[in-house]
């Protein structure tokens, strides 16, 4: 049997509770050599609807003790897994958020929202079909988020009905599919779908086969954004044209 060294990255991620896909996501693109450990975040009722009031509050809640749990496995990295908590804020709050995990942890900081941001330039595009599970209102906020970034969102689509925390990791590939094609637009120069617990990832290179525009997730842009920052390669197991530019 041949082992592998488990000492190329440590990856923390600290991940909503409720989250079902965020971790399966991530050990399906873990690079080889590296780990990836997950530290649960509460701040939000399980029980509320997932609306811009309660993802604004789980961006502000106290993380103090998560980071200190990820933190004793001296990580190289700490991905903060919620989009929605920083995109209710603004991009400054997001930015202030990836120093103050810095600082608390120790490693190289990467938002879910920050690394939507920076894919999306990575690919030289300004122009993109924006999808989510999120209510309407968290939608128009993650629009006004990437127009502070000079991308312009030319079609918006959402997934038609309110869904609980629960109900957007239930959502199946097939149906982000669906969601993704019909954010699409004749000026949209990529499609962003926005979310860590939707199975975005599983749908990526069916959508760029079918739409022929390159195609952005939460969780695959955190995957580009750390492989990018440690010098990681390529190894296959990652989906969509935004790997072409390690």
């Amino acid at each position: 049997m041949i082992y592998e060294t488990r000492r190329r990255a440590k990856i923390g991620v600290l991940v909503p509770f409720t989250n079902t896909n965020l971790e399966a996501d991530m050990i399906l693109m873990r690079c080889p050599d590296t780990t990836v450990h997950f530290q649960r975040m509460g701040g939000y009722d399980v029980d509320e609807i997932p609306g811009s009031d309660q993802m604004a509050g789980l961006g502000a809640s106290d993380i103090s003790h998560d980071l200190k749990m990820i933190s004793g496995i001296r990580p190289d990295v700490v991905l903060y897994g919620c989009t929605s908590a920083t995109l209710t804020h603004g991009p400054s709050f997001d930015e202030q958020l990836a120093q103050d995990i810095k600082a608390g942890s120790g490693a190289l900081s990467i938002t879910a929202a920050g690394a939507l941001v920076g894919a999306i330039k990575v690919l030289g595009v300004t122009k993109i079909g924006f999808s989510s599970p999120y209510l309407g209102e968290i939608n128009t906020q993650a629009v006004d988020f990437l127009a502070q970034n000079q991308i312009t969102t030319v079609k918006c689509a959402d997934i038609g009905r309110e869904l609980g925390n629960y109900g957007q990791g239930e959502l199946t590939p097939d149906e982000v599919f669906d969601l993704a094609c019909r954010a699409d637009h004749p000026e949209a120069e990529a499609i962003v779908l926005s979310c860590t617990d939707m199975r975005a990832v599983e749908a990526i290179d069916r959508i760029e086969a079918a739409l022929g525009k390159p195609v952005v997730t939460s969780n695959q842009a955190m995957m580009f954004a750390l492989m990018r920052a440690l010098g990681l390669s390529w190894q296959g197991n990652v989906p969509g044209r935004l790997f072409e530019f390690l």
